[in-house]
């Protein structure tokens, strides 16, 4: 029988150094991974400020259209005021202008749309567990009127998830409501009506 055979004795300087590689090598890992973890956040956050604008769009074009569909009554649809930007509808508010007009038909459709509007910017569209989860955060609508043009303009305005440029002084849609005017978000559209008399 032969001796077990010995393996050669490194030298001292060299003792220890696949430890350091491996330290090393979590480290560059681990910061790659936190990188990662980062990134995603990012993206997620992305996500939903695209999902949001892409809600408020949806929500917009759906009340230029119901103005569009019901022009007699289109002076019942400003329910916000130019100057002061407001009363507005959606999350916080408590009760819907009524307007009343000669024509039943027309006051009692632009009655209807905007409680509609209201309840889908509410979140009425969506919902999960019994809470209404369809809409922005802290959405509102606006509708002004300025009769010099004869212009109307329908906003939305929602409150984004991380400061971003303010929205333009012109627009007053939710002004004051999101604690800072970097997290507010609006889109908006303008329609004008012609007099075909």
């Amino acid at each position: 029988m032969s001796a077990p055979r010995r393996l050669p004795r490194l030298p001292r300087r060299i003792r220890g150094f696949g430890m350091i590689e491996v330290l090393v090598t979590m480290f560059i890992l681990l910061t790659g991974l936190l990188g990662l973890v980062k990134l995603m956040a990012h993206s997620q956050r992305g996500e939903m400020e695209s999902y949001q604008r892409g809600q408020a769009l949806v929500l917009l074009q759906d009340m230029v259209g119901r103005i569009n569909a019901n022009r007699t009554a289109a002076g019942c649809y400003a329910i916000t005021d130019a100057a002061a930007g407001t009363p507005y509808i959606g999350t916080g508010s408590s009760a819907l202008p009524a307007c009343s007009l000669s024509t039943v038909q027309a006051y009692t459709t632009a009655n209807s749309d905007l409680a509609a509007w209201d309840s889908l910017l509410k979140g009425a569209a969506e919902t999960s567990s019994g809470n209404l989860v369809g809409a922005m955060i802290g959405a509102r609508g606006c509708v002004t009127y300025t009769a010099a043009t004869g212009v109307y303009l329908v906003s939305v305005a929602w409150q984004g998830l991380v400061d971003s440029a303010a929205p333009a002084a012109s627009l007053k849609c939710g002004a004051g409501l999101y604690g800072s005017e970097a997290k507010r978000r609006v889109v908006s559209a303008s329609l004008k009506i012609a007099n075909l008399n």
